[in-house]
């Protein structure tokens, strides 16, 4: 089996948790915002308990498909269509929840933290939350309101910067895994990699 076949499309910055043992086979992982699966091949192959969420069912469907063409045994019900921001998963299921390229889709500072509470709802104390989403790290853009701003390819965006995600990150009293790392687009939008550690309660660390 070569890389392609065994990874699929996964985003890069996924693979390097993997890597570095961060996201390991048998671990609950939960993706929100799924799309068409392309981080889950690999997780699926190595059988992760994976569950996904998209506002696609379509999407959800093929996801469904592989995981069943893979015959990893689980359930489809593992595979829901619906909002992040209100998610049909118990409390602390997963060991790791993404969170890719869905966030700056907000449509307001209301509506991300909504998707972000229930991000972290469904996160397990000492579990790991990676969100890959716009920002405005390294380049300027038209404020169209709030932190709503006009990229590029004219579509509006809830862009975040370095202050709100490290306030955000004391808000949830969690532990910045990595420092935050953006990469600029060729001037056309920045992509911020935020992945936190849920601290684990007092009784149970």
């Amino acid at each position: 089996m070569d890389i392609q076949e065994q990874f699929g499309q996964i985003d890069i910055y996924v693979f390097d948790q993997i890597l570095r043992g961060n996201i390991e086979p048998g671990m609950c992982v939960l993706d929100a915002g799924c799309g068409y699966g392309r981080n889950l091949v690999h997780l699926l192959r190595q059988g992760c308990q994976v569950f996904a969420l998209d506002a696609d069912a379509e999407a959800v469907g093929h996801v469904r498909k592989l995981s069943a063409s893979l015959q990893t045994g689980l359930p489809p019900q593992n595979f829901q269509a619906g909002p992040i921001e209100q998610m049909p998963f118990p409390d602390g299921l997963a060991d790791v929840v993404l969170c890719n390229a869905v966030l700056h889709f907000a449509r307001d500072e209301q509506h991300f933290r909504a998707m972000l509470a229930e991000l972290w709802r469904v996160l397990k104390p000492g579990g790991m939350l990676f969100c890959r989403l716009g920002s405005r790290i390294g380049m300027d853009f038209e404020r169209i309101r709030g932190n709503i701003f006009r990229i590029p390819d004219g579509s509006n965006w809830f862009l975040v910067d370095e202050e709100m995600l490290l306030d955000l990150t004391e808000e949830l009293d969690a532990v910045l895994l990595d420092p935050l790392k953006t990469t600029i687009v060729q001037d056309h939008r920045c992509m911020t990699t935020w992945v936190l550690r849920k601290r684990r309660n007092k009784a149970t660390a």
